[in-house]
């Protein structure tokens, strides 16, 4: 069996009038994240870290922010196309590991719900599924509430 391991990470400000996509979910909050597609820095990181697993470049190599088609994309997409990637060449998920940095809101109660909906985005198991989420302790721009970051990381596997 061969296994291929891969890492990414993705940071989006806060703004008003947006709204707020983690991990394909619609989280209610005063604020939204801001970017090209829905921003949904989560699922960002992880397309990154399947995409790196391979060295198949970036998400935004694969779909930038210049191309218009990408416009408020939803996120969702974009991994399903990156998964299709990853099993075009033979590959399957072993399983993904994601981290959400934000102060607020707090998402807890949203994290099972997070996982469910990776899981079918991937046709995969929830059990290969992690999110996690954590505060900073109000320190850099995530304590501040400016922003959100996200890390992830993907093990793939090949018979």
């Amino acid at each position: 069996m061969m296994y291929r391991i891969g890492q990414g990470y993705d940071v989006h400000k806060l703004v008003e009038n947006r709204e707020l996509w983690l991990c394909g979910v619609k989280v209610p909050h005063t604020h939204g994240l801001l970017g090209h597609s829905d921003a949904d820095v989560a699922i960002h990181a992880l397309c990154d870290a399947l995409l790196g697993s391979l060295a198949l470049r970036d998400i935004g190599y694969h779909f930038p922010d210049t191309d218009e088609r990408f416009k408020g994309a939803d996120s969702k997409i974009l991994l399903a196309e990156v998964v299709a990637m990853i099993r075009k060449e033979g590959w399957e998920i072993s399983n993904v590991d994601i981290t959400i940095m934000a102060q607020s809101p707090k998402l807890k109660d949203r994290i099972e719900t997070m996982r469910l909906t990776l899981a079918e985005v991937m046709n995969t198991e929830v059990g290969r599924v992690s999110v996690k989420a954590t505060t900073t302790e109000g320190l850099g721009f995530e304590g501040r509430k400016e922003g959100i970051s996200a890390s992830a990381v993907a093990l793939i596997y090949k018979d």
